[in-house]
């Protein structure tokens, strides 16, 4: 917690502030092993159990996209072009899920690598170069960072339903279009059109 003190500076009285650890964690549970709990905590729920689940899926995902794409051959062959499109377009989806949870395994194993280091440099033996960590760590934030557009263009490039949404959400279509658009609508909602240009309900 952040606590104000009165200190001399200068020959002068001078209030600051600094930070202290709570008192139940000082006198009851120790510095040293909160912080330990901590940041084991982090690694093992927030950083290990995740990626090790994400690695175990993408090698899942891998192999049902291989065993997906023998499947759409074999349909090839057979001329069955319905059942062969739609794979392909699942085996796409795949695809696209293989590659971002790539990009987020990227991002994110370095930070449990530089976390899980300085647990063991501060609880066990210091070996940890701490200038040197911090620019790895400063390097992985913007990497996290960078991998949120990347994870965008991905989204665009590999989902064309993600595309034609996006463009029906954000780009505005010509007046002509919407006034098609609605009349469509309008005669599916209230039924087939006469040749009276009358509506069945």
């Amino acid at each position: 917690m952040l606590l104000l003190s009165t200190i001399i500076w200068n020959n002068q009285t001078t209030n600051v502030c600094h930070l202290e650890t709570a008192h139940w964690v000082r006198e009851y549970i120790g510095e040293d092993f909160y912080f330990t709990s901590y940041y084991l905590f982090r690694i093992l729920f927030v950083h290990l159990l995740p990626c090790c689940a994400l690695v175990a899926l993408n090698v899942l995902l891998f192999k049902a996209m291989k065993s997906a794409q023998e499947k759409r051959e074999k349909l090839f062959r057979e001329n069955r072009k319905k059942e062969c499109k739609k794979l392909r377009d699942a085996n796409c989806t795949t695809l696209m899920l293989i590659v971002v949870v790539s990009v987020f395994l990227v991002v994110e194993i370095p930070l449990a690598v530089i976390t899980a280091l300085h647990i063991i440099s501060s609880a066990v033996i210091e070996f940890l170069d701490y200038g040197v960590a911090n620019l790895f760590v400063l390097f992985a934030n913007f990497s996290l960072i960078v991998s949120y557009p990347i994870n965008f263009a991905i989204y665009c490039g590999m989902s064309r339903q993600f595309r034609e949404t996006f463009k029906e959400i954000f780009i505005k279509r010509p007046i002509g279009a919407a006034k098609k658009d609605n009349s469509s609508k309008y005669s599916i909602v209230n039924g087939p059109r006469t040749c009276t240009n009358e509506t069945v309900l």
